[in-house]
């Protein structure tokens, strides 16, 4: 299995944590300071356009999943090779046994981004994930897909810390990926991700698999998306519908598409690559 190389003295270029979790604190004030000094200046008229502006900035780093304002955050792999990295959020499930053979049956691998909740509810399926060599993800310990985005420091610091121990003491194996819920982040979720030592990830190819119901849909908007190195975002549960279909179809693709599913940690990254494309 090829492993991922950084150069000699940088970071390893796929998992890299927040060095200033609170930069964006200074764009904020010193943002903020220009409007008011141009709204004294010229009123009301040029002021209130340019504080909406400028707040919009900061809505877009919570409402954008790959944007880097709050945490770095990883939404492609850094190769060329023709590989994806599936990435199954929202389990364990009673669907996740019939998803674990259907990767077996296509020699893929995937990562489960685990709610802590789930996974105390279905100790035996996350430790059958980890089991049969897939990775496992963060992904909050409730799952508050409403509030998310909104969590204060301390509520934020629980949702990981809370699932991180959680998923640790059932999988025996401490995540290093985190997802954030909806994908929405917030100033609050760098300095827990540095806590415990978690990357953020992101997507850059969705069916829309919670919402829509046809498989051949879901798979064909995946595919439009499809490039080396993509992250490809699923679901599991009843709730979402009919995932294991999405999946069986989808693995049929990526097989006829040329593409190999495979872990981060099995990708080769481009020798003049020391951090990714986006995280920096």
């Amino acid at each position: 299995m090829m492993q991922v190389m950084a150069k000699p003295g940088c970071p390893d270029p796929l998992h890299r944590v927040p060095r200033r979790p609170h930069a964006w604190w200074g764009a904020l004030l010193l943002s903020q300071a220009l409007v008011a000094a141009l709204w004294w200046r010229f009123g009301w008229v040029v002021g209130l356009p340019l504080m909406l502006a400028s707040h919009a900035v900061f809505w877009w780093g919570v409402m954008k999943p790959a944007s880097r304002l709050y945490s770095p955050v990883l939404a492609r792999l850094p190769t060329r090779e023709p590989v994806v990295w599936l990435t199954i959020d929202d389990g364990p499930s009673e669907q996740t046994p019939a998803i674990l053979d259907l990767l077996d049956a296509h020699r893929v691998k995937a990562t489960f981004f685990v709610v802590g909740e789930r996974a105390l509810a279905w100790p035996d399926a996350l430790r059958e994930i980890a089991r049969r060599g897939h990775g496992i993800g963060n992904h909050s310990h409730t799952h508050p897909q409403a509030w998310f985005w909104a969590l204060g420091p301390a509520a934020m610091r629980r949702e990981i810390a809370e699932a991180q121990a959680a998923i640790t003491g059932i999988a025996g194996i401490a995540p290093r990926w985190f997802r954030a819920v909806v994908g929405m982040a917030n100033p609050f979720v760098s300095a827990p991700l540095r806590e415990h030592g978690l990357a953020r990830v992101a997507w850059s190819a969705r069916g829309y698999d919670a919402v829509a119901a046809e498989p051949a849909a879901v798979v064909a908007r995946i595919e439009r998306d499809l490039r080396p190195g993509a992250i490809v975002l699923l679901h599991e549960g009843a709730k979402h519908g009919r995932n294991v279909e999405v999946l069986a179809l989808l693995l049929r693709r990526l097989e006829v598409l040329g593409y190999s599913a495979v872990l981060p940690e099995a990708v080769q990254a481009p020798a003049e690559a020391s951090v990714i494309p986006g995280t920096s």
